[in-house]
């Protein structure tokens, strides 16, 4: 058995059957080839996944690094390895002047897992940069390359979440960056900021997210566990007859997102704890590991929040965050 302790943020002390690490695309073919019908979990930096039990299966640790620079009048093209860390991504980008990646600074994970998650913060979502992505297809063992329309980009969703989950694994992304991106500052508090450079916007959001998330390091965590919801109209007015200052942002002209946190506080969670798990007592939207919690009890709280949230306002809260059991994904 392999210890998981160190290899996801959350930190429960959990084990694998086996661990192999994957540092070349020409070891995919050999990898699958010897898990062929057995249980596997592909994991990075593990700031997404959170292992509730012990693992039966063989984790794969993805250690695919590279990134190569080509650039025309007009655009950076940037393909990188899905092994590597989006934070030192974004920290590159800047490095050679290519801007628009600022606003995502400090999320944690992989290049691989961003497109899969469809990233976004202060008014960026990654889709917005991406023409291609490389991919691994388990069950041909062939390689292959996705175009950007035909990865169903949504709000923390894309293709990788449905018709290829678990189909294929990610080897590389492909962005295209043009030289003369806007910055984007249209969410507080970067609409406070004056005229600012690309710079000032990566150090902005970087202080705000220290601010307002705990590190990992010090307090387990997977960072925003459940996504904001989508709401209707309708739903959004039977709200408002209770909470008149309800916080949303329309997206579309019948729909809204309300911040889950907002939901969950109204509801009294801060500071709740079952069985070592607490919900963050400044972040509402984070659960954390007080350094003995356990699979029980994040399940526990997580379903008593998303059950309450659901009673009180007829919306079903979605877990961003995987939670994964002795063979696989668990269901909330």
């Amino acid at each position: 058995m392999v210890p998981l302790k160190k290899l996801h943020t959350f930190g429960f002390d959990t084990q694998a059957k086996n661990l192999v690490e994957l540092k070349s695309k020409d070891d995919l073919v050999s990898i699958f080839h010897q898990l062929k019908g057995s249980d596997y979990y592909l994991l990075g930096e593990g700031s997404n996944s959170i292992f509730l039990e012990d693992f039966s299966g063989t984790v794969i640790l993805n250690k695919l690094k590279g990134i190569e620079l080509k650039e025309s009048a007009t655009h950076f093209y940037l393909s990188v390895a899905s092994g590597e860390s989006w934070h030192e991504l974004v920290k590159h980008t800047l490095s050679i002047g290519a801007f628009g990646f600022e606003n995502l600074a400090l999320i944690p994970g992989t290049v691989g897992a961003a497109p899969i998650q469809n990233i976004g913060a202060y008014g960026v979502e990654v889709e917005q940069f991406i023409s291609t992505i490389e991919y691994y297809d388990i069950e041909h063992s062939t390689f292959c390359t996705i175009e950007h329309k035909d990865c169903n980009f949504a709000y923390r969703d894309s293709i990788f979440k449905h018709a290829l989950f678990n189909k294929v694994l990610i080897t590389s992304v492909n962005f295209s960056i043009a030289k003369d991106q806007a910055v984007e500052q249209s969410y507080a508090p970067l609409n406070q900021l004056i005229d600012p450079t690309p710079l000032e916007i990566f150090n902005k959001v970087i202080e705000v997210r220290r601010e307002k998330l705990p590190d990992p390091k010090i307090l387990g965590n997977a960072g925003s566990f459940f996504k904001n919801p989508v709401v209707s109209d309708k739903i959004l007015k039977s709200i408002e007859n209770q909470y008149s200052t309800v916080p949303h942002f329309r997206i579309s002209a019948n729909s809204v997102k309300i911040p889950a946190a907002w939901l969950i506080d109204q509801l009294g969670f801060k500071g709740k704890v079952y069985s070592g798990v607490k919900c963050h007592e400044r972040q509402p939207l984070v659960l954390v590991n007080n350094g003995n919690g356990n699979g029980e009890g994040l399940l526990m709280l997580a379903r008593q929040i998303k059950q309450d949230v659901q009673n009180a306002f007829s919306i079903e809260l979605e877990n961003e965050v995987r939670l994964v059991g002795n063979s696989g994904l668990i269901v909330l």
